[in-house]
């Protein structure tokens, strides 16, 4: 049997797969994978400890409810990173603000990260796969001096390394940093994360769809006909897709890059700009699906073109396989023409 690959391994056999030292990947991966480790043993242990279940009690900036686990996923991450003297800035979904030096963080590192410690939260009371989203930049103030907001407000595509990792039947770490898609699924034995899916690609086509129909009524005319067409015959599969539609986007998105599929969060009469957060959860995952060979776009732009205006922007997402993604911007064009 061939010797499989931890994650530090693949780091140290890969230099030329980051754009930085592999020093500096070991030290930026190490974070993520010990805070992946601990909100992993506590997602599994969730059901047995009513402390981490529940709401919280407050709301984040964007006007959701925590959950007690959201606060505690984040404080995970947070620690994670400010144990590492790389990291100068952190952009939290659950923060209303960036964090600096003013929460210990090394205002001589070299790294801002932006975050979703733990996306899908409405479905942890009912032991529904979750995840973590993250994204990393290198930081454009000088380096000693205080982090800025245009440390955090820089295009997707300047984005250094992303991924997420996804709490399910079993616990993945999946990331690029611009040479593919690698996936390292958790060993719970060994404590350690192997690769397991070497070079992902997404499947150029698929049979999947993924949206929240509770909103179809308060959706773009065009877009509407367009989920019609994927329930008959008039779509690229020629025949009935399959909806699929978790509620937690780093579920919906794994099972879409796996199998083939389009996930779509539209903007709507009542959220014009949708309700993802672009620097949290759509840039991060623009950069694995693109890295697969997928598209990401808000609906008339790619979203790793998109100028960030604010740390909690929203934004319509579009993201999965190359053909169905296309698709969907073609039918959407097509009536905005006629």
């Amino acid at each position: 049997m061939a010797k499989v690959s931890t994650l530090s391994e693949f780091l140290v056999a890969n230099p030329n797969h980051f754009p930085y030292s592999t020093s500096d990947a070991l030290q930026l991966m190490t974070a993520i994978e010990q805070a992946a480790k601990q909100v992993h043993s506590d997602v599994n242990r969730a059901g047995l400890n009513a402390h981490i279940l529940g709401a919280a009690g407050n709301t984040n900036v964007q006007g959701e409810d925590q959950q007690k686990l959201d606060v505690h996923a984040n404080n995970c991450f947070i620690d994670a990173m400010r144990s590492q003297g790389l990291i100068c800035g952190i952009g939290s979904e659950e923060d209303d603000h960036f964090l600096g030096a003013d929460a210990d963080l090394n205002p001589n590192g070299e790294y801002i990260v932006l975050m979703d410690p733990l996306d899908g939260s409405s479905n942890i009371d009912v032991n529904v796969s979750i995840g973590t989203i993250f994204s990393v930049f290198r930081r454009v103030s000088p380096k000693g001096a205080p982090v800025t907001e245009a440390d955090f407000l820089q295009p997707g595509s300047a984005q250094v390394l992303a991924g997420y990792v996804l709490y399910g039947s079993s616990t993945m770490l999946v990331f690029t940093s611009g040479h593919g898609v690698n996936a390292f699924t958790l060993d719970p034995g060994l404590g350690l994360f192997c690769l397991s899916h070497a070079q992902l690609s997404a499947p150029q086509g698929g049979k999947i769809f993924s949206i929240n129909e509770g909103n179809l009524l308060d959706m773009n005319p065009a877009l509407q006909q367009y989920l019609h067409n994927c329930k008959t015959t008039k779509n690229s599969t020629g025949k009935p897709m399959s909806a699929r539609y978790i509620g937690s986007l780093v579920a919906d998105f794994h099972r879409n890059l796996l199998k083939g599929g389009i996930y779509i969060y539209p903007g709507t009469g009542k959220t014009p700009n949708g309700k993802l957060r672009l620097l949290y959860e759509a840039n991060p995952l623009a950069f694995v699906i693109e890295q697969a060979g997928g598209l990401a776009s808000n609906g008339t732009q790619r979203i790793m073109n998109i100028q960030p205006t604010e740390l909690h922007q929203r934004v319509p997402l579009f993201i999965g396989s190359e053909q169905l993604v296309q698709e969907a911007l073609d039918a959407l064009k097509a009536v905005e023409a006629s």
